[in-house]
């Protein structure tokens, strides 16, 4: 099969792909709206391979880096889900605190493309928090379908206590310096706009609303 590209696929092809990826149709539908756009060798199968994340092929950090601290945490979230896990990374040169960065997941839970984020930014120099906002319900379950279902049954307001939570506990670390931003991707976009605006001392805010694995 010869590769695709972008340019061969219609723009309703991706709009359907954001209806689905937001949630707002599920994976059945999805698929039977698409083969309307499969013609030719632009089958099913290969629209879809074009079209979902290829987790393996776009990590650029390893788990093992030997540059990195990395490790799965448990904080408290009170108001939220009570204990939230998330990945803590950091430089193992870092010989002074350094500035955080709260890590904020799509609406699917810490997957493996977001934890290659957190990572990255922790080699640029920051300590970083991926919290996966899954924790309650046993975390990310292993694929981006569970996981968007998992993440339509918790309530939202819980949700974003847990990363209110995550904030605090990284603005304390004793490897942080006090000062702490956010990057949000897709649900993590508006989570991020959130905590603008209840935590005025937020150091900074970064958001993607089509967050890309290049």
């Amino acid at each position: 099969m010869s590769d695709i590209k972008k340019e061969d696929i219609k723009q309703e092809v991706f709009d359907l792909y954001d209806d689905y990826a937001h949630n707002r149709i599920d994976r059945r539908s999805f698929v039977q709206k698409l083969s309307t756009y499969a013609v030719g060798s632009l089958t099913v199968a290969s629209l879809m391979s074009f079209l979902m994340p290829d987790y393996v092929g776009a990590i650029q950090t390893s788990k093992d880096d030997p540059n990195l601290k990395s490790e799965y945490i448990n904080y408290p979230s009170p108001k939220g889900g009570g204990t939230i896990k998330g990945l803590l990374s950091m430089p193992v040169s870092a010989k002074a605190p350094l500035g955080g960065i709260i890590v904020v997941h799509e609406n699917r839970g810490l997957n493996p493309h977001i934890e290659d984020i957190a990572r990255r930014a922790a080699l640029a120099g920051f300590i970083t928090l991926a919290p996966d906002a899954l924790t309650p319900l046993g975390g990310y379950p292993g694929t981006d379908d569970a996981g968007r279902e998992l993440q339509s049954k918790r309530d939202r307001k819980e949700m974003q206590e847990d990363f209110i939570a995550a904030y605090a506990y990284l603005k304390a670390h004793k490897d942080c310096n006090g000062k702490v931003g956010v990057v949000g991707f897709c649900y993590g976009g508006g989570i991020a706009n959130m905590m603008a605006v209840r935590i005025p001392e937020l150091a900074a805010k970064c958001l993607s609303m089509a967050d890309s694995q290049q």
